[in-house]
């Protein structure tokens, strides 16, 4: 299968991405781990990229395209794949439009996982994550046996910094002004499937229902 996945911060891409993984073997694939494996690969492009993420400022958009050509085109992506959080904005669409004719793949379709705001603050304030090993607990539905002490490697679980109320309020307001859009960018297109549902399984199976359709 070869999916963009689409929704706010914490609507569950990643959950979805590693359950339709296990599915056909397709690649999850996100900006942040296509611009690492770059600059860990040591290319001409990921040099480029590194000098930009050193100095902290947004790599350009044609030089992640000139790498995300690059990773769609390696073995793994043979089976399918799975964009989770790519495009982010309008011209990135376009943009991974024209790549995709031009090296001849087809796109099935967009998934938009709709959650609402007070799920996704709810889900997010209360998660935890271990400072050792980055095991994800939830204080509410999968708490530490011992507060505070990862169940692990005993490491500290600590509130991550952006995923306090005031800190996810400002990144949902920053995915409905830059990123939301694309939901009517693949409407128009007729490749979004919508789905309004705060389970992974659920969304699984609405994605394999559209795929068998």
């Amino acid at each position: 299968m070869k999916l963009i996945l689409l929704g706010a911060p914490g609507a569950g891409k990643g959950t979805v991405a590693k359950q339709l993984m296990k599915l056909d073997g397709s690649a999850q694939i996100s900006t942040g781990d296509i611009l690492r494996g770059a600059v860990q690969a040591g290319s001409d492009l990921g040099k480029q990229a590194e000098a930009f993420m050193k100095a902290g400022d947004l790599v350009p958009d044609d030089l992640i395209m000139g790498i995300m050509e690059q990773r769609l085109q390696e073995p793994d992506c043979a089976n399918g794949f799975l964009l989770d959080g790519f495009p982010r904005t309008i011209p990135q669409a376009e943009a991974l439009k024209d790549l995709l004719k031009r090296i001849n793949v087809d796109l099935d379709f967009a998934v938009e996982i709709d959650v609402s705001r007070d799920v996704i603050l709810d889900r997010l304030t209360t998660r935890r994550t271990c400072v050792g090993c980055g095991a994800i607990y939830n204080v509410k539905s999968m708490p530490t046996k011992v507060e505070g002490v990862c169940d692990k490697c005993g490491d500290k679980v600590v509130q991550r910094d952006d995923e306090t109320e005031e800190a996810i309020s400002n990144r949902l307001d920053v995915y409905n002004e830059k990123t939301a859009p694309l939901v009517g960018f693949y409407s128009n297109e007729n490749m979004l499937l919508t789905v309004s549902a705060t389970s992974s399984e659920a969304v699984v199976e609405a994605i394999q229902d559209r795929l068998a359709s």
